[in-house]
């Protein structure tokens, strides 16, 4: 049975030459980051909030941190339609 491609293939490879992970490890690697990076705001917010009351932090402590946090960290962008496409292309 042939290798199933994925669209992060090259990525894989990469992983796999400069490092010493599996071909497996590195696929699974990259998942994890684009599960990361594919969080939404809303997301990261919530699951910010249950990680920081755990540690024992008041609403008031977590909430200027998240603030904090949030300029710096990428999230998923919004759904698009195709027609916020367009205009994003054309005006």
């Amino acid at each position: 049975m042939p290798e199933r491609r994925t669209p992060h293939d090259d990525l894989v490879d990469h992983l796999v030459r400069s490092s010493t992970l599996t071909r497996g490890e590195a696929a699974r690697v990259v998942l994890d980051v684009l599960a990361y990076f594919d969080e939404t705001t809303e997301e990261f917010v919530r699951r910010r909030h249950r990680e920081l009351r755990v540690h024992g932090l008041t609403n008031e402590g977590i909430f200027e941190r998240i603030a904090d946090e949030l300029p710096h960290r990428a999230v998923a962008p919004p759904t698009l339609s195709l027609r916020q496409l367009r205009r994003i292309v054309y005006g």
